[in-house]
């Protein structure tokens, strides 16, 4: 797919799923089972163990279907480079490099750096970032979006970190096209047990108020 279309398909998805901590023996069986519970984009931390392993596996493993994965925690061009050859099909990062950004672009991959001020955001948008990731949200609240988007315009922003079923409706009103959420979309207890059944049900509880939220 055309990264347009891969960004498209996160906006309109609404939640990217962070997996982060997830071992290398269980992602496959949790990303099924937050697929199952209607989440498409899965998200693999790459500041993990194995975390290429681990993006192939769920890219084999859901291959056909609507699912997508990707790579967060991507901090610097190499990493870019290692997720991207492990089938990422977007990327995210909880700060601004540029040279993630250019690698993306020219691997054809949706890249979604991590801003937080005015100045981070324009810097990423001018270097070619399709989307931002506003982290850590729970730090500056839904009214931020509108702070960034006043001077800024349009931008499209995905505000991860903090964000639950509680406020993901608030984010939403503010303007964010899509949101990021990590422990309160994947039940890492339930992971524990192997119960992948409520690893769905978690997962199917955010998509329920992300749909709530946009209704």
């Amino acid at each position: 797919m055309h990264k347009h279309e891969i960004q498209q398909r996160i906006v309109d998805s609404g939640v990217t799923a962070v997996l982060r901590g997830v071992d290398e023996d269980d992602i496959v069986p949790v990303a099924e089972a937050i697929h199952d519970g209607g989440v498409t984009a899965l998200e693999v931390t790459a500041d993990g163990k194995r975390a290429s392993e681990k993006i192939a596996a769920i890219d084999r493993a859901l291959e056909g279907t609507d699912a997508m994965v990707g790579a967060g925690t991507v901090m610097d061009g190499a990493a870019a480079r290692n997720v991207v050859e492990a089938g990422a099909q977007f990327v995210l990062a909880p700060n601004l490099n540029e040279a993630v950004i250019d690698v993306c672009n020219r691997a054809g991959v949706v890249t979604v750096p991590g801003v937080m001020t005015p100045t981070e955001a324009d810097r990423a948008m001018a270097a070619g970032a399709d989307m931002l990731k506003m982290f850590p949200a729970s730090t500056v609240g839904p009214d931020h979006i509108g702070a960034l988007r006043g001077p800024l315009g349009d931008i499209p922003i995905m505000p991860t970190g903090g964000v639950d079923t509680d406020n993901v409706a608030d984010y939403f009103e503010a303007g964010a096209v899509a949101v990021g959420a990590g422990s309160a979309l994947v039940d890492h207890d339930a992971i524990e047990r192997e119960d992948w059944d409520a690893v769905a049900d978690s997962a199917a509880a955010f998509v329920a108020a992300v749909e709530d939220a946009r209704a």
